[in-house]
């Protein structure tokens, strides 16, 4: 990926880069096609950049920087101008971009062309970071096949270095945007990490929502405030070992998937907490009460819907329903009297509420019926 990333910028920009982590080792490096010096030669060949060198690009200030900043030349060392870009992942230095600033400088446009393809490039190297004892690809498979059931895969993990002993809980993160996306998948990858690097754990990021797996209490105010796009966070319940994380990661999407579709559930939902939408999501496609149907047909009645569901959330307490929606109890006595003439239905009737109730929770996870509130 960081080669891949590193060729594509260089074309983007019609000029040579380098890819250094933070201890200035090299990383990866694009076709030397331009300007060329002793030092970018020396650096590829020796995979690190000399101490003298180093001194004098510290001296500059690459260390502490946070943007983009022109480097002198140094002839005594052989070293033409340089832009340097730094690598950072939330606040944390993970490396350098570096391009030789010469035949010709670079432009402003082109700096921020670099600074913004540096986002995605500490995501990387943080990743690597993490996997001091086993290959990136490796983890990802290895939790990959942990969600999925597989027991070696868990033995694979607790080999490296995961608590075997203690309870192992998934949250789910899901984004509120309509569609996937590349932007939405590298939040969640950013977002994912920096949940890791305060509290430990495990994640999988796949196209529409992340996994984190964690043996703490289940981080779920750290997962939004880590996010950079606004996310749902699914709890599964804690499971025993990491063999059995599939079923809390099973519950977690579950919780996941039905807050993105019920906003009311809001923005964090344990999957014990789901009520009748941990049995309406598994219900087969069903027919809705057809009185229900004719109210949904027309956007004019979505007040009478909201009524309705109210009351009957409510226990049919007019008092409570009255207080909750703030209306007045005639008012509320007239909205359920057309919810009758229109659905042509009686709420005195225990199995006609019970078929309005399970219909409008069922018209919310189909998103057919969407309130206000």
């Amino acid at each position: 990926m960081l080669q891949r990333s590193v060729d594509d910028l260089a074309i983007r920009l019609g000029r040579p880069l380098l890819l250094e982590d933070r201890f200035q080792r090299v990383i990866a490096y694009s076709e030397q096609d331009g300007a060329m010096d002793d030092i970018r030669r020396d650096s590829i060949l020796r995979r690190h950049t000399t101490p003298e060198v180093r001194g004098f690009l510290h001296a500059a200030g690459i260390l502490e920087a946070t943007e983009p900043l022109r480097t002198p030349g140094a002839p005594a060392l052989g070293l033409l101008p340089r832009v340097c870009v730094p690598v950072r992942h939330d606040g944390a230095l993970m490396g350098f971009l570096w391009f030789i600033d010469a035949g010709p400088a670079m432009s402003a446009a082109d700096i921020d062309e670099a600074r913004a393809s540096a986002a995605a490039l500490a995501v990387a190297l943080f990743h690597e970071s993490l996997a001091e004892h086993l290959a990136s690809h490796r983890e990802l498979e290895a939790v990959t096949g942990v969600l999925a059931g597989d027991p070696g895969a868990s033995r694979a993990l607790i080999e490296a270095g995961f608590p075997q002993a203690l309870a192992v809980t998934a949250l789910v993160a899901t984004p509120l945007s309509a569609e996937p996306s590349e932007a939405a998948r590298l939040a969640l990858e950013q977002g994912m990490l920096t949940v890791r690097r305060r509290l430990g754990g495990l994640h999988l990021v796949r196209y529409d929502h992340a996994t984190l797996l964690t043996t703490s209490s289940p981080p779920a105010e750290e997962v939004h405030a880590a996010m950079a796009l606004p996310v749902v966070v699914g709890v599964g319940r804690p499971r025993p070992s990491l063999a059995e994380a599939d079923a809390s990661y099973a519950e977690a999407l579950h919780a996941a998937q039905v807050a993105a579709r019920v906003p009311g559930l809001g923005r964090t939902v344990e999957w014990t907490r789901l009520g009748v939408y941990r049995m309406l999501t598994h219900v087969p496609r069903a027919d809705l009460h057809p009185g229900l149907e004719r109210l949904l047909a027309d956007a004019q009645h979505l007040p009478l819907l909201e009524t309705l569901e109210t009351y009957l959330d409510l226990a049919c307490s007019a008092v409570a329903t009255s207080r909750r929606l703030r209306l007045h109890r005639t008012s509320l006595y007239y909205r359920l009297q057309r919810v009758e003439e229109l659905a042509q239905t009686d709420l005195k009737d225990g199995g006609e509420r019970l078929s309005l109730h399970l219909s409008l929770k069922l018209a919310r996870l189909s998103g057919r019926y969407r309130p206000r509130s």
